[in-house]
């Protein structure tokens, strides 16, 4: 079995993180957790800013380890790690962040069954126009794909040269994207989208493909998600297939203080027939 990337940038051969989900990164009550559990040798991250990211204890025959990519370490645990007289090591934020993902990605397939695939091979090729069309192409630049489902829009980023960072609730969608490598375990993270902006930090660009359906009795959900993906996207590309969910959008967009420009894209009548592109200000 191959050593994961988190294990191998602290040296060891295999971990296991005391937060049980991606989307438990955030909560304090694992300091606690992690506190607790025994240990006769430590090794604590830093980032390029030496701010710690990640503290791991060595428990019997195992290592338990703790990420702080999304809160911040105690005291008490700092003072533990300093009592065992612990290894300090230094890795990129960025790169411990990806190997985070990757760890709870690979543990999410092995966890969780696929949905079916229904995926029209001609998505890609439709939606990669259209990206295109607004966008160009990217060098690299980072785009998170919000509500990313099995992962087409985040296999079109890649075909167009940006970097995906993908995000859903499904976790048997997120399997199948996965699955068939739409999805890349280092890029992908199972949370709810109407939080995202408590595990990214804003990149340049975001897209929410085939948002919807926006009604009456989903309405304040979908505003929470549109905000959170404005909230970690400078320049944001959303289609929906009615008038009324762009001009929602719209609405919600300048709340925020965000210019949102709707178009009408009849090249795909079923999908995206309405396009809402912004950029922050």
């Amino acid at each position: 079995m191959a050593i994961l990337k988190a294990a191998e940038i602290l040296g060891v051969d295999e971990l296991v993180f005391v937060e049980p989900q991606f989307a438990m990164l955030p909560d304090p009550r694992y300091n606690v957790t992690l506190a607790l559990a025994g240990g006769d040798e430590g090794r604590l991250l830093l980032d390029e800013k030496e701010d710690p990211i990640a503290l791991a204890f060595h428990n019997g025959d195992s290592w338990v380890a703790g990420s702080f990519l999304c809160r911040n370490p105690t005291a008490s645990l700092i003072e533990k790690f300093e009592n065992l007289n612990g290894e300090i090591y230094q890795e990129d934020r960025a790169a411990w962040a990806a190997a985070v993902r990757e760890y709870y990605s690979t543990a999410l397939i092995s966890e969780t069954s696929p949905s079916v695939d229904d995926l029209n091979p001609k998505r890609r090729g439709i939606l990669g126009n259209l990206i295109e069309n607004f966008w160009g192409s990217g060098s690299g630049e980072t785009c998170v794909d919000c509500c990313c489902g099995s992962g087409v829009g985040s296999l079109v980023l890649r075909d167009l040269g940006y970097a995906p960072l993908s995000y859903d609730n499904d976790e048997t969608l997120l399997c199948r994207g996965l699955s068939e490598k739409r999805l890349l375990p280092e890029e992908t993270m199972w949370l709810d989208a109407t939080l995202a902006s408590h595990y990214i930090e804003p990149v340049p660009k975001g897209i929410g493909i085939m948002m919807g359906e926006i009604n009456t009795f989903s309405q304040d959900m979908w505003q929470l998600i549109v905000s959170e993906l404005f909230a970690v996207s400078r320049e944001t590309l959303i289609t929906v297939g009615m008038e009324q969910e762009a001009l929602l959008i719209r609405d919600w967009g300048e709340e925020l203080g965000r210019q949102v420009t709707v178009t009408e894209n009849p090249s795909d009548p079923i999908y995206d027939l309405w396009v809402c592109r912004s950029k922050a200000e």
